[in-house]
């Protein structure tokens, strides 16, 4: 089983910086391409940005502005989602995926199998 845990959530004021962390168990790390999503309430789970399973290829969704940055450790298990600048319309719970791809990554959250239970973003303005 794969099993996925999110922290680094919490209180960020508008204008600064956060930085999610997913650290993931599963038997080889490497061969899952790696997604982060939001929800805010009332409202769809939308995609961030998501990183093949050796980091090489990663796509950042257009409607943040290049404001986030997905990264990977390999040899820690862990994903990384790096948010600058950030607005208070990025107020939501943020969401690790893993889907079980040995090459690429997706954008669809229909294509990612595992998910973690997610991290409070707040965004004071």
């Amino acid at each position: 089983q794969v099993h996925l845990v999110e922290s680094g959530g919490g209180l960020v004021q508008a204008g600064g910086s956060l930085r999610l962390s997913c650290v993931v168990s599963a038997r080889t790390f490497s061969w899952y391409a790696m997604g982060w999503f939001r929800q805010a309430p009332g409202k769809e789970r939308e995609f961030v940005a998501a990183i093949s399973g050796s980091g090489d290829i990663k796509f950042h969704a257009n409607s943040m502005e290049g404001r986030f940055t997905i990264s990977r450790d390999n040899a820690k298990d862990t994903v990384y989602l790096q948010g600058n600048s950030v607005k208070p319309e990025d107020t939501a719970v943020y969401y690790c995926a893993a889907d079980p791809r040995l090459s690429g990554a997706s954008t669809e959250r229909d294509d990612y199998d595992y998910w973690g239970q997610g991290t409070q973003v707040t965004i004071s303005s």
